[in-house]
């Protein structure tokens, strides 16, 4: 009898045991082997700073992303990477001299700038779980600023309930990321920044197993800028990448500024300056000189071509490149061309605020706020322009609601017409409602949102995850969650969910209907 007991308590040890050792956190990619760690406040696997692409510098500047070389041993994955921002000095990245939204004033973390930059992490739950929907997380910043540190893939993960495979990725910017020309099309590769995102959706495709991450459900989601990069992606390849590299996109502030064929008058100017200021213009090779500038001139164009002020939009900015991007990206929505089943928008209250300059409100005239915000605009199109806003208020609301519908928000609206019954469509509202407050509803670990409500963030934040999990936010794995039933946008029903806050600081989610109005001036 005794020794049956201790033989019975032996394998009770055994057994414990066995169900306490966490999964491995090596993982094989072939070219490298990395490390992750387990993180004992969340319970899920990061693995940060992982490479995706070869270093883009020295010959490799300007062109498509290449795949890494072998690396021998362990690769410990415990850091978050070096920043793309160039602004050649260790160290916290400073923010450029402009009207940068909101969510990049502060960086959650001190990062270092590196031109080798073409990192990802990723964020797994430690259950084991298999074949998880996976979300793709692309930073804004106008293109030129932001990196993954401020957005910690846990918080997706969180929101999920642990149901998602969590990817944020880093890629190009500025100069090195959306330099255009003709000659930029004849010795290297144009819209960069575009092309490692999809190297990155690609290596997704690859790998994304081996974190417990199903190829097949992939969302791309990105805010601003990134937003911007995921309607661009919407549109790739017009609208018919093979094979595909998701299968749904959310989009949150969807930044489109004017977008120029590679060799227009404005592109070809832009890269002329360049050339000017980095001494290569008496160069036999403009790019092979180009390729040998330091990093620390170019951080200087960085921030004297690729700052917003109010008058201009980001210098360095996705381009119709005739491979990657076919046509103005708003006419492939026309035609219907998209990637991907399903979508999710949601658009801020005031978007433009921030971007205008209130100094301004006494003195601004909307025919040269439109002649400035958008330089290829004829007579008829400022008159035209000047006439739609006249009776949205002062000078200075006319151009705000003019910066804010045409950059920020109407975009939404073009992507839901091409998507037809397969959009959901929600209005961010909490008091003020500026362009990038949402962020930190998506990634409170970066700093506590404006309404630090439990039940408001859960219910905004989650929406996006259910929609990644079952492309619908109307399925919820938080039976807490109370947002009412969301119909999709359609051209019969412009339906939309308004998250906003009640004066006694209630959360109040509703549904309403897109103004017509608005719609009107879109169009």
């Amino acid at each position: 009898m005794q020794f049956s007991v201790t033989l019975s308590v032996l394998l009770l040890s055994l057994t414990v045991t066995t169900f306490a050792t966490p999964p491995s956190t090596i993982v094989d990619l072939g070219y490298a082997k990395y490390q992750g760690n387990l993180n004992n406040a969340t319970g899920n696997l990061e693995f940060l700073g992982m490479r995706y692409a070869a270093a883009p510098t020295g010959t490799l500047r300007w062109r498509a992303p290449q795949h890494p070389q072998e690396t021998p041993g362990i690769q410990q994955a415990n850091t978050f990477p070096d920043s793309c921002w160039i602004e050649g000095q260790p160290g916290p990245q400073p923010t450029p001299p402009s009207l940068l939204d909101n969510g990049y004033r502060q960086q959650k973390r001190d990062v270092s700038a590196s031109e080798d930059c073409l990192f990802l992490n990723i964020v797994t739950p430690a259950s084991g779980a298999k074949d998880l929907p996976v979300v793709v997380w692309i930073h804004g910043g106008g293109y030129l600023v932001g990196n993954t540190s401020t957005f910690d893939g846990n918080d997706l993960v969180r929101q999920a309930g642990g149901g998602v495979v969590s990817v944020t990725i880093q890629y190009r910017l500025g100069v090195f990321g959306f330099l255009a020309g003709q000659k930029i099309h004849d010795g290297g590769a144009l819209n960069a920044g575009l092309l490692d995102q999809q190297f990155a959706f690609q290596w997704v495709q690859h790998h994304i197993k081996k974190f417990n991450g199903d190829p097949n459900r992939v969302t791309i989601w990105g805010e601003s800028a990134g937003a911007g990069s995921v309607l661009q992606h919407i549109v790739a390849n017009g609208g018919h990448t093979s094979p595909p590299l998701f299968r749904a996109a959310a989009v949150s502030s969807t930044y489109l500024p004017p977008q120029y064929a590679f060799n227009d008058r404005i592109p070809e100017q832009r890269f002329s300056e360049v050339v000017q200021r980095t001494g290569c213009s008496s160069a036999i090779d403009t790019l092979a000189c180009l390729r040998q500038v330091d990093v620390d001139v170019f951080a200087q164009i960085n921030i004297d071509l690729g700052g917003t002020s109010l008058f201009k939009i980001p210098g360095f900015v996705p381009v119709v490149d005739g491979i990657l991007i076919t046509e103005r990206p708003t006419q492939l929505l026309r035609q219907g061309k998209v990637n991907g089943q399903a979508l999710l928008s949601v658009t801020n209250a005031f978007e433009g605020a921030i971007f205008v300059d209130m100094s301004t409100a006494d003195t601004v005239q909307i025919p040269s706020y439109l002649a400035n915000l958008f330089p290829e605009f004829r007579d008829a199109e400022i008159i035209a322009g000047t006439a739609q806003y006249a009776n949205l208020g002062a000078p200075i609301d006319q151009a705000i609601a003019i910066m804010g519908e045409s950059i920020l928000i109407c975009p939404a609206y073009f992507l839901f017409r091409a998507f037809g019954r397969r959009g959901f469509k929600a209005e961010f509202a909490v008091p003020p409602g500026d362009h990038g407050q949402d962020i930190n509803f998506y990634f409170p670990s970066a700093g506590p949102p404006n309404f630090n409500n439990t039940v408001f963030i859960n219910n905004f934040a989650q929406s996006f995850m259910n929609f990644a999990m079952s492309l619908d936010p109307n399925v919820k794995w938080d039976p807490a969650n109370t947002v009412p039933q969301w119909a999709k946008w359609n051209e019969q029903g412009h339906n939309e969910m308004v998250f906003n806050k009640t004066d006694a600081g209630e959360p109040a989610i509703h549904s309403v209907t897109t103004s017509t109005a608005l719609l009107e001036r879109c169009e």
